[in-house]
């Protein structure tokens, strides 16, 4: 009887273990599409182009470095699946969409958007698809393609005009709220 009832805990906990694993795994999973659309999304609800322009140039950029690593390194996953390990691209684009929305709108947003960034990574060792060697190469990756494009966002708030015609002069000054 009590071998049967530790085997009955054993089984539970394995079972509730295996289940929290893959609620980490899919958080992560869909924090990897999440970030960038919040990236990228936030230059089109602003209508600033030009961030738009520099988020889409690092993300190529960190797609590329990161899928050109991953095929000419073929290092072993943890679980033993495939030699995709290095980098972690679920973690590149994370920290890549996080360090955007830092470097462009400032640590305000970027703590929290790092925050998930963090917890893709970790989503990606908890599930035994990578190392933290893996993660933290992804990590870096990220955030280098984003700081060679994106300058911190200044919305043009005043203009100061000046105009010359047939001897007048004319100074103007314009502020937008």
């Amino acid at each position: 009887m009590n071998k049967l009832l530790i085997i009955s805990i054993l089984f539970v906990y394995i079972h509730s273990s295996h289940s929290q694993n893959k609620i980490i795994e899919t958080s992560g999973d869909i924090l990897v599409f999440a970030l960038p659309v919040a990236a990228g999304g936030t230059t089109l609800i602003l209508g600033d182009q030009k961030g738009a322009w520099q988020f889409t140039k690092g993300f190529l950029v960190n797609g590329v470095i990161s899928f050109g690593i991953k095929n000419v390194v073929d290092k072993e996953r943890p679980d033993m699946s495939d030699t995709n390990s290095f980098p972690s691209a679920h973690t590149s684009i994370a920290f890549q969409s996080a360090s955007f929305i830092q470097r462009r709108y400032g640590l305000k947003y970027g703590i929290p958007a790092y925050v998930l960034a963090g917890f893709t990574g970790y989503s990606r060792v908890e599930a035994d698809k990578h190392d933290i060697i893996d993660v933290l190469a992804g990590a870096v990756i990220g955030v280098g393609s984003t700081y060679i494009f994106t300058t911190p966002y200044q919305q043009e708030h005043m203009e100061l005009t000046y105009s010359n015609q047939d001897g007048s002069y004319l100074i103007g000054f314009r502020y937008k709220f």
